[in-house]
């Protein structure tokens, strides 16, 4: 049974797209490991990676590569890869951000207020705008977190500009921290 399935054009194709797929998606959560400073998960990721993508190269190489439908579904496995590499990245949410806040003079106070009561640090800076001053705030959390705080600003002050970036580590702040 084995033996026919194995042989079967169609089985191959589908055994490329879906090796491709597995090994791209592993890429993206190899590079995110990276990224965040877990190196020894990252090796871990990357060897069973590896392992996947020689093998499913080994399925396009296989004959040589006279049959471009392997080639399309090689290709197509990548693509998709990446998009389901992404995905999972985004639902696992690891590490930290931090968000640049720019209300309102109207708005930064609740806004303020808001973030505080839901146990977020925010951390108000006088700042200097096209406009003139302006006050600046940024809150440290968890990427799990961040849908909540984008929520609590289009609630508060929908019209505030705020940007977010990906940040490696923290140290010290309100933060629980771990004991020895």
């Amino acid at each position: 049974m084995w033996e026919s399935l194995v042989l079967n054009p169609l089985f191959g194709y589908l055994f490329i797209f879906l090796a491709r797929v597995a090994d791209m998606s592993l890429d993206v959560l190899r590079l995110l490991m990276l990224t965040r400073g877990y190196a020894v998960t990252a090796a871990v990721v990357g060897f069973f990676e590896v392992t996947v993508f020689v093998v499913a190269l080994g399925w396009v190489l296989y004959d040589g590569l006279n049959d471009p439908i392997k080639i399309i579904a090689y290709a197509g496995g990548f693509a998709t890869g990446n998009l389901v590499g992404a995905v999972i990245e985004e639902k696992m949410a690891i590490g930290y951000v931090v968000i640049q806040v720019f209300p309102s003079k109207e708005t930064c106070n609740e806004l303020i207020i808001h973030l505080r009561e839901n146990n977020y640090g925010v951390t108000r800076i006088e700042g200097e705008g096209r406009f003139g001053p302006r006050d600046i705030l940024m809150v440290t959390t968890k990427r799990k977190n961040m849908p909540y705080i984008i929520k609590t600003i289009e609630q508060v002050a929908p019209e505030t500009f705020f940007s977010i970036s990906d940040i490696r580590s923290i140290h010290g702040g309100v933060f629980p921290r771990r004991r020895p």
